[in-house]
């Protein structure tokens, strides 16, 4: 397989947008004559169901779950005292940490999440912001658990602490 990385059954990977989910099933579905395989993930946070054709899994982002190493520098960026997007006005900044949010990367993901808790604490956050808020803590939240074998609750406290 072209992936490098094959999922089984049980296995949690992280697809980008949606964050963790566990690959339920592998299915062949035929797809205008040609048959395919795919996994099947039921994303953690909302029970979606998501399919990904498994030979081009890797190039739509698929990937394992952080690891712990990884998951200690996510909460470095989380802690650094710097801002990721400087762009003016509101709509462009908003295009920037959507671009961010879709790569995939909990790095990129982690500094859309501090700066907008920055932004917070100066000011009432638009319903956009607030939107964008909340996936990016949905994305990171789950997966941070996971690398570190604790609940999602530890992790929304730590992150909280973070930005008190």
């Amino acid at each position: 397989m072209a992936s490098g990385r094959d999922y089984k059954k049980g296995d949690k990977a992280v697809y980008p947008a949606h964050g963790v989910g566990e690959v339920i099933d592998i299915q062949v579905r035929s797809l205008g004559g040609t048959e395919r395989l795919f996994y099947v993930l039921s994303i953690l946070e909302n029970g979606m169901k998501v399919m990904v054709p498994v030979e081009t899994a890797a190039q739509a982002g698929l990937r394992p779950v952080m690891s712990r190493k990884d998951a200690k520098k996510v909460m470095e960026v989380l802690a650094a005292d710097e801002v990721a997007v400087k762009t003016q006005p509101w709509n462009r900044r908003y295009r920037e940490y959507m671009e961010m949010l879709k790569s995939g990367s909990p790095m990129e993901v982690a500094k859309v999440l501090r700066d907008l808790f920055r932004l917070k604490s100066e000011k009432d956050l638009s319903f956009g912001e607030r939107r964008l808020l909340d996936t990016a803590r949905a994305l990171l939240v789950t997966e941070l658990a996971l690398a570190f074998k604790v609940k999602e609750q530890t992790i929304e406290n730590q992150i909280q602490a973070l930005f008190q």
